[in-house]
Parts: C-alpha cells; sequence; structure tokens
C-alpha cells in the first residue's frame, strides 16, 4: 500500500486566533477567500458549523462552477479544526481530510494547514499547495 500524500502550509497573521478560525466558519467572511479566486464569482456559500456538520461552496468559474463539500470533525475554537474535503471534479467517496491549527504568538498567530490526500492525487500535490497558499493569502486580506 503506497502512503497518503501529507503536504503542510504554514502562515503567520497580524491577527489574533479567534479572529483567523472564525472566518473558516462565516459564511460571509469565508465567500470573501475560501475557494474564491478573482475571475470567479461566488454562488454559494452554506456552513452548517458543528461536527458533522457539512458545507458546500459553489463559485462560477470561466470554466464552469467548482464546487467544495465540507464536513466537519473537530471543532476547537480558536485552535484546531478538521474537515473532511472534497472538490469537483471528485465525487463525494473521494474526501480527503485537511486539519487546521492555529497557535498564539507575540502579534497574531500562526495557521498550519495539514492536507492528507490518497495517494491517488500525489500529481495535485503542488497544485492543491498552491491552491491553499492563495486561500491563506485571501484570508490573510480580510482579518488583518
Amino acid at each position: 500500500m503506497t502512503e497518503p500524500v501529507i503536504l503542510t502550509v504554514r502562515r503567520d497573521f497580524a491577527a489574533p486566533p479567534g479572529r483567523v478560525f472564525d472566518a473558516w466558519l462565516d459564511p460571509d467572511q469565508a465567500r470573501r477567500f475560501l475557494f474564491a479566486t478573482s475571475d470567479g464569482e461566488m454562488q454559494t456559500v452554506e456552513i452548517d458549523a458543528r461536527v458533522g456538520g457539512r458545507a458546500l461552496i459553489v463559485e462560477r468559474r470561466p470554466g464552469g462552477d467548482a464546487g467544495h463539500r465540507l464536513q466537519f470533525e473537530v471543532i476547537e475554537r480558536p485552535t484546531r479544526l478538521v474537515f473532511l474535503f472534497a472538490a469537483d471534479p471528485a465525487g463525494e467517496g473521494e474526501w480527503t481530510r485537511v486539519s487546521i491549527d492555529i497557535a498564539p504568538t507575540e502579534t497574531g498567530c500562526t495557521l498550519t494547514l495539514t492536507h492528507e490526500m490518497d495517494p491517488q492525487w500525489a500529481a495535485y500535490e503542488d497544485q492543491t499547495r498552491r491552491g491553499w497558499s492563495l486561500i491563506l493569502d485571501g484570508l490573510a486580506s480580510i482579518t488583518e
């Protein structure tokens, strides 16, 4: 059996942990950074922010609608968020796991995002890392 692909992205924020954490679960804030692209138009942002709850985020892009599904496994405000993640065109049976850990610092906080993917997605590791980095850039723009 091949080992899962585990990628990690870190970012420092000049904002308190609670503000950074809350943005992930607030639909009004999430629509501004979570899977949002410069040439897309957000269509749907539904977030049921509880353990076992789900989220659906759909953005209309030039190439068609991009859907993203989450199912929350851990919600420990303001330090930890873990969710199963699936993006189109992968089906709901193609869940991966994303963990977000937020640690306070003297100037705000450090967010560490870890994405655990099935080995079949190994070819998408760099693209996935770039995507999460862009999302964290967007998160910084709305929280700092």
